[in-house]
């Protein structure tokens, strides 16, 4: 699980050391890639929380994605038409769903691990001193 965030962070991390340009007729493209990689990175995480993680299924899902969205502006760009912004849209809402059930099973497991033998009925209440 760790070996996905360590090159994600090293990624980051030459990416801000190496910056490079990107040509203005390719930015619609390049930012279609990024979130759908971000799409696709953040269902994995939800996948693989949930114990249904599928390999081939977070390959495909990326290229597929990824792919019908750059057709999509590709089409727009022939049409002089904005039809990139449904993709963006789209990844958008996607990558904020998988946020929220990332969090909330994250969420979950730490209020489970948290969670204290039920009381019994008319105990009082347990009280944590710190100090």
């Amino acid at each position: 699980m760790w070996l996905p965030i360590l090159g994600l962070l090293l990624g980051i991390l030459l990416g801000l050391l190496r910056p490079v340009e990107i040509p203005l007729g390719y930015v619609k493209y390049t930012a279609i890639a990024i979130l759908a990689a971000i799409d696709t990175i953040l269902g994995g995480v939800r996948a693989r929380l949930e114990a249904r993680f599928d390999l081939a299924i977070f390959l495909s899902g990326f290229v597929i994605n990824a792919a019908f969205a750059a057709l999509l502006a590709g089409l727009g760009d022939l049409l002089s038409l904005d039809l990139y912004l449904g993709a963006v849209i789209a990844f958008s809402i996607r990558i904020f769903d998988n946020v929220g059930f990332i969090r909330r099973d994250l969420l979950d497991v730490y209020l489970r691990r948290r969670r204290i033998a039920p009381r019994p009925e008319g105990a009082a209440p347990v009280r944590r001193v710190e100090g």
